[in-house]
């Protein structure tokens, strides 16, 4: 049984990112519970916890990224397991939320997936989700438990600063993502431009045109995640063709999908730099890849749950020290 400031506390990891889970616990001071996953001749999940987790505070960490429906099952009977088994809290430190780009209906008879995961979670028994800049705000509202959405930029910010950037300039991919883009751009004390695209289809963008002047400028490209590709490249494209100089991309979740290594690596970007709520297997990684922990910054978190103190201030803390 692991004590922590009074508190019964224990630490479980699934499949999807353990690299992150030791992290965490080598940043709390803790270690990591056991838990065995297994899976029967056709395929179904069985999961054995050999300690007892009555009445703890348990946190689980897993990332519901490639392969998908695999780990989010993992997760929903990991939960059911510790409900059965009478832990006091089961708080689910999902860094990607996985089908997060379904938030709503986009056209007739369309699932609001992301609402559904919610309402799974709940039903097996979390008590509470910790989470890392989700794509859309509005999947806090889709939970009746408490939900944490943590932000990369300050981790992000402060790697920028330190490469001495000159002549910036934030750049959205999308109209969506001016916000976030105007955020890190108030911090660097840049300007921002806008990537005016169409997408005629889920993964697939044609690049229209630029808003903002881009001419001679260090250009950072910034999106909560990049998983084909292929809008970053083309933005990338777009901005070198309108004279900027250098194109940094950045992003939180790396999912990387099909050759988006190959061609993020093959592209105009100097760098990729994104954070470990995914846990990249070597195909995925390549020279341009610059991968950051938010093992610290979840690590505060969790801490700060265990003594019940609140967690706002860390979804802007400022880790330049």
């Amino acid at each position: 049984m692991a004590l922590f400031h009074g508190s019964k506390v224990k630490l479980f990891s699934l499949s999807s990112n353990v690299e992150l889970a030791r992290g965490i616990a080598e940043h709390i001071g803790i270690p990591m519970s056991e838990c065995l996953v297994t899976r029967f001749a056709d395929g179904e999940i069985s999961i054995d916890i050999p300690e007892t987790v009555r009445g703890h505070k348990v946190f689980v960490i897993q990332s519901t990224s490639e392969p998908v429906n695999e780990h989010l099952m993992e997760l929903l009977i990991m939960i059911d397991a510790l409900r059965r088994a009478s832990a006091g809290e089961v708080n689910v430190v999902m860094p990607y939320y996985g089908y997060s780009r379904q938030d709503r209906k986009a056209k007739a008879r369309q699932p609001i997936s992301a609402k559904l995961v919610a309402d799974l979670l709940q039903t097996a028994g979390a008590t509470r989700v910790l989470s890392m800049d989700l794509h859309a705000p509005q999947i806090q509202g889709f939970f009746d438990i408490p939900i944490d959405n943590f932000r990369a930029l300050p981790i992000l910010v402060d790697y920028l600063i330190n490469k001495n950037l000159e002549n910036v300039c934030v750049v959205s991919p999308d109209h969506g993502g001016v916000a976030r883009a105007r955020d890190l751009a108030d911090i660097l004390q840049a300007p921002i431009a806008i990537i005016d695209k169409m997408r005629p289809e889920p993964n697939v963008a044609e690049v229209m045109n630029i808003i903002g002047r881009v001419k001679n400028k260090t250009c950072i490209l910034i999106d909560d995640m990049i998983d084909t590709a292929g809008s970053m490249v083309a933005a990338s494209e777009a901005l070198i063709e309108a004279g900027a100089n250098d194109i940094y991309a950045c992003c939180t979740h790396p999912l990387f999908s099909k050759n988006a290594p190959k061609i993020l690596n093959e592209s105009q970007i100097k760098e990729v730099i994104t954070t470990n709520t995914i846990q990249l297997p070597d195909n995925k990684r390549f020279p341009k890849l610059v991968q950051l922990s938010i093992s610290e910054l979840v690590g505060e978190g969790i801490i700060h749950i265990i003594d019940d103190k609140g967690v706002s201030s860390l979804f802007t803390k400022d880790f330049r020290k």
